[in-house]
């Protein structure tokens, strides 16, 4: 059976403000879910890079593409060690003080080592996860990649080796002799919302959005 937690480690520790910190697998899981965006930092020849990219989770791995001639990806497919994180901000804190302001927010750091995917069928399901993860119902209603699309797509899969979570929610944390100060405090939230589809212009006659698009939803979303 599979613990319920990762394994406490060096290099994903939390250390500033640790009772924040969570290695709770659900928590981490959960986390990654509801994200698209994930920020990869690798250590190259040239010096560290960090790049935005999209991903999928499939159980205790992370899928990436892109083109092979990205940089990133050349140097991960080498086996490079890998750093990943996804962040949710739910929140701006404003407190009494300049120095109290924070956010709400909901963070995980990965890592890992990866691998090049070069299973044809593994390579096709990640891509199908990929399309999935961002848009749910989508992949069964739009053409796969052909073999070209398939040779020029490069496809990744970072294994979970460490990971953390970092949540911080609530209101200001003023200090006692700041309260009686005549500035308003408290919690201003964020969140992602969708807006109507918009059509492609050359889109045929007849075809009118699905419910998926004209009802977005990411997982950990509150009911409409």
């Amino acid at each position: 059976m599979e613990p319920t937690a990762y394994a406490d480690a060096e290099r994903s520790r939390v250390r500033r403000l640790p009772e924040r910190g969570s290695r709770e697998r659900a928590l981490v899981h959960a986390i990654l879910d509801e994200g698209m965006l994930c920020h990869v930092g690798i250590a190259t020849e040239r010096g560290p890079v960090v790049i935005p990219t999209l991903y999928a989770r499939d159980g205790e791995r992370l899928y990436l593409h892109g083109s092979p001639a990205s940089r990133l990806l050349r140097s991960l497919a080498r086996g490079a060690p890998v750093c990943l994180t996804v962040t949710h901000v739910d929140g701006l804190v404003l407190a009494r003080s300049a120095f109290h302001h924070s956010m709400n927010y909901r963070s995980v750091v990965v890592f890992g080592t990866a691998r090049e995917v070069e299973d044809l069928e593994e390579k096709r399901r990640a891509l199908r996860l990929l399309v999935e993860h961002i848009v749910p119902g989508r992949s069964g209603e739009t053409r796969g990649p052909n073999a070209f699309e398939e040779t020029y797509t490069r496809v990744l899969a970072v294994g979970i080796e460490e990971a953390s979570a970092k949540v911080r929610a609530g209101g200001p944390k003023d200090d006692e002799a700041d309260l009686a100060l005549p500035h308003w405090a408290g919690v201003i939230p964020l969140r992602v919302a969708p807006g109507a589809p918009e059509a492609d212009p050359a889109l045929a006659p007849g075809i009118t959005a699905p419910v998926y698009a004209r009802r977005y939803r990411r997982p950990g979303w509150p009911p409409c």
